[in-house]
């Protein structure tokens, strides 16, 4: 009995760091220039957009980094950065010809991506004080206003918000 007890515990202390250091590592955080590298390389366009979209978050998360340290000004710029690629990544999905409506790949994660986004950007707007919150709303209202777009892409027909429902009554 003792020697099962210690045979386990030996087991247990011999293979925990084994299946520890075989376990896969989470993925390393992409550099900007190597997202940029894949961005000129892509042709698939809905790929591109998700890199470019990629690269937008990476900006977002050195701004909030860069505001957290004090840094008004170049969290501004970082922030007005973050801005180009999301539009560069709404370009490139929808100068793709394709119809969102039909195959959303592409559509479907921009728009995730953008409401993430508009959540972070409400966030560090709370943690920053009033009178250097411009930038940062202004993005925000912009970022709202692609992920508009988007949702007007993949869903052409519905009706805009406070337009009226049709009556349908019975005769």
């Amino acid at each position: 009995m003792i020697w099962r007890a210690a045979f386990t515990i030996a087991c247990l202390l011999i293979g925990a760091p084994v299946f520890v250091a075989g376990a896969p590592s989470p993925r390393p955080p992409q550099s900007e220039a190597r997202l940029l590298a894949r961005i000129q390389e892509e042709r698939n366009p809905v790929k591109k957009s998700k890199e470019e979209a990629r690269l937008a978050r990476l900006k977002l998360r050195q701004a909030i980094h860069t505001y957290g340290q004090g840094d008004v000004e170049q969290g501004a710029q970082l922030v007005s950065a973050y801005l180009g690629r999301i539009k560069d990544a709404w370009q490139t999905i929808s100068n793709s010809g394709r119809n969102a409506a039909r195959d959303s790949r592409g559509f479907k994660e921009l728009d995730i991506e953008l409401r993430e986004d508009v959540r972070l950007l409400e966030d560090l707007k709370r943690r920053v004080s009033y009178s250097d919150r411009d930038p940062i709303e202004k993005a925000e209202k912009e970022v709202e206003q692609a992920r508009a777009e988007v949702l007007k892409a993949l869903f052409p027909a519905a009706r805009p918000q406070g337009a009226a429902k049709p009556f349908v009554g019975r005769d």
